[in-house]
């Protein structure tokens, strides 16, 4: 089992995600440092390290994976809980769809390794896209708590009284599973 140093596994990391188009909202870093990589350890997101030589954590291809995973789940737009939630426990085979990694990653190049002196003031920063047009939708409450919404619908009395009563299975469901705080209909 081939393992590696924490600024190693951080460029392979990087290596992988040489087509990683970032995190949704743009405030996650693109690639993980050491910093967020023990972050992540810390809070049990990725495993501890596979080995210690001395004061040296030493990691393996399975946590490469998982922070793989990590970054290509916050691109999709998921939080770190939401994150958290799915991949706890996730075996190597069910990582690996996930991270989408070939079975070799690619080594980092020399220029990869050296560090970067970017002129960042002189990039210009990418512009804001115009934010959506408001628009009308219809909000249908069928019982405390289960709001139904639709956009642009013209609703009328009788549309209203047909979605409730299409409506009934889910709400049952709902209260099943104590996700109402009483079902509809009742009056206690």
């Amino acid at each position: 089992m081939e393992l590696w140093t924490l600024a190693e596994l951080a460029e392979r990391v990087e290596a992988a995600l040489a087509d990683y188009p970032g995190q949704v909202n743009g405030r996650v870093r693109a690639v993980p440092d050491g910093r967020a990589i023990r972050w992540y350890t810390t809070i049990g997101l990725v495993d501890r390290p596979a080995e210690m030589r001395g004061r040296t954590a030493l990691y393996s291809r399975r946590h490469l994976l998982q922070l793989v995973a990590i970054k290509r789940r916050q691109a999709q737009g998921h939080t770190l809980a939401q994150i958290q939630a799915e991949l706890a426990g996730a075996t190597d085979e069910s990582l690996q769809p996930i991270a989408a990694l070939i079975a070799d990653p690619p080594q980092p190049t020399a220029d990869a390794l050296r560090p970067s002196r970017s002129r960042f003031w002189t990039d210009r920063p990418t512009p804001t896209p115009e934010p959506a047009a408001a628009e009308l939708v219809t909000a249908i409450r069928i019982a405390d708590g289960v709001t139904v919404v639709l956009d642009h619908a013209a609703t009328t009395t009788p549309d209203i009284t047909r979605l409730a009563a299409a409506a009934a299975p889910l709400l049952a469901e709902l209260a099943r599973q104590r996700l109402l705080t009483r079902p509809s209909g009742d009056e206690t």
